[in-house]
């Protein structure tokens, strides 16, 4: 789908706040609300949307701990990428996982109650998994810049 320049107003605008009514929307882009609420919904259709949330504080939460974990598998076929990629789906601390290229086969991104949680997670569901070689973790001591979302370009 190619965007013009209204699109990217609009994608920008509702990644600074997913609550802005499409009212408020339509007049910031400069549109009446009908033709504004259907681009909204073409950029959802076509996935440049893929969904709305609230932005949480994992601390006020009871996470306090962010860790991330580089993974190294002993075997690289899909179907041991997949399977790993599955295991950590199902367990709710592990927030993030990428897959990367080089050394290390995947980075996870880890919240924890405390250090205890942490390595119950590191212990019970992380190295014993199956294929996993090894795990090399680093505590996150305070965290300088996390942006939500991606850059839209204007051009």
């Amino acid at each position: 789908m190619a965007f013009d320049h209204i699109d990217r107003q609009i994608l920008t605008l509702l990644q600074e706040d997913g609550r802005m009514t499409n009212v408020d929307l339509a007049e910031r882009v400069g549109l009446t609300a009908p033709p504004c609420l259907r681009r909204v919904r073409a950029l959802e259709d076509a996935g440049a949307i893929r969904g709305y949330h609230a932005e949480l504080d994992p601390a006020a939460l009871g996470y306090p701990i962010t860790v991330f974990a580089m993974v190294s598998l002993r075997s690289q076929a899909e179907h041991d990428l997949a399977a790993f990629e599955e295991h950590v789906a199902a367990i709710p601390e592990i927030r993030e996982c990428h897959m990367l290229n080089g050394e290390i086969d995947f980075i996870l991104k880890i919240v924890a109650a405390d250090l205890r949680s942490f390595q119950d997670i590191l212990t019970t569901h992380l190295t014993p998994a199956p294929n996993v070689a090894s795990v090399k973790t680093s505590l996150t001591i305070r965290t300088a810049k996390a942006l939500p979302g991606i850059p839209v370009r204007m051009d």
